[in-house]
């Protein structure tokens, strides 16, 4: 099972200057719950946005960057090779970002957990269209903005739909 795991406003921006649009400590631990000991996979931008390997989670980077290392992390030069070694270690892969690998991987994906987050933001980083002829959302609980969310969001999970389904 492939999940893409993603947090959006409301015109699919997911980013700016390689930095997250918004602090929502729900959001954070949502996705510390879902990926906690699976296999992650994101792209170079990605992982120095964060900073360090994720705990608990095998971190695959993929980037074309020759003579880069960093401990703690796997790097390898493609999607498929990021799938392939992932699958090896646990069924469950997650693809956490950014853009260029949201869009490359749309279609091995198999679920889409998405935090909508309601606002327009300025990016330069948008998530791919989310399909309804492709996709159907199984599941949405909502959140109201208070003390610690600056703005109100929902948990939102769509799955691949089979094509027998249609």
């Amino acid at each position: 099972m492939v999940t893409m795991v993603v947090a959006m406003g409301d015109s699919n921006e997911i980013g700016f200057n390689n930095q997250l649009l918004w602090h929502l400590p729900k959001d954070l631990k949502h996705f510390k719950e879902i990926t906690s000991g699976h296999p992650v996979i994101m792209g170079r931008k990605t992982f120095e946005s964060i900073g360090k390997p994720l705990p608990n989670r095998t971190n695959i980077i993929v980037s074309g960057k020759k003579d880069w290392f960093e401990e703690g992390i796997l790097i390898v030069g493609s999607i498929k090779e990021a799938v392939k070694f992932a699958k090896k270690i646990d069924e469950e892969v997650f693809i956490i970002g950014g853009g260029k690998i949201y869009e490359q991987t749309m279609q091995i994906a198999d679920r889409i957990e998405v935090t909508r987050v309601n606002g327009s933001f300025e990016a330069d980083t948008f998530f791919p269209e989310i399909d309804g002829k492709v996709w159907a959302k199984t599941d949405e609980s909502c959140f109201e903005a208070d003390e610690k969310h600056a703005h109100s969001f929902c948990f939102q999970t769509f799955e691949k739909i089979k094509t027998e389904d249609l």
